[in-house]
């Protein structure tokens, strides 16, 4: 196995498990929940939006994991960071960190920056361009084929 092959398996764990959190997130809080958030943001068709979101973060971020169809999950992953970046991050500036305050209590932050969606971004592009590596099911199914 060649070294290179294991570059793509750290932005494969990272974006994967990220999404995954994402998407688990809305469902622990409730999709209605996070349908009302895309409808403050004037977003058409919460609902349904809301529930395409949660799929495409809980898939996708799966698909990412295994190393599977990264070219195709990584369009509608990428759309739902573009949105993200647009619709909520863009007026926080750059930085995903932002502390205000430190008191008592501990270290107080504003809202994050759209940094973090560049990343993720960064992230899918490099895999496509990459391919998922080594430790991916498409790795493991072209071996087998070869056997």
């Amino acid at each position: 196995m060649k070294a290179a092959s294991l570059a793509p398996l750290p932005l494969r764990l990272i974006v994967g498990f990220g999404f995954i959190e994402h998407g688990i997130a809305k469902l622990a809080r409730g999709p209605d929940s996070f349908a009302h958030i895309l409808q403050a943001l004037g977003v058409p068709f919460p609902e349904v939006l809301a529930a395409a979101t949660i799929l495409v973060e809980l898939l996708g971020g799966a698909m990412v994991l295994l190393g599977l169809y990264l070219p195709l999950v990584s369009i509608p992953m990428s759309a739902v960071l573009l949105v993200a970046i647009f619709l909520v991050h863009l007026p926080n500036g750059f930085s995903s960190i932002k502390l205000q305050a430190v008191t008592a209590a501990g270290p107080h932050f504003g809202q994050p920056g759209y940094e973090t969606d560049l990343l993720y971004l960064a992230c899918l592009a490099a895999l496509v361009v990459l391919g998922p590596g080594a430790f991916s099911v498409r790795e493991f199914l072209r071996k087998g084929a070869r056997s």
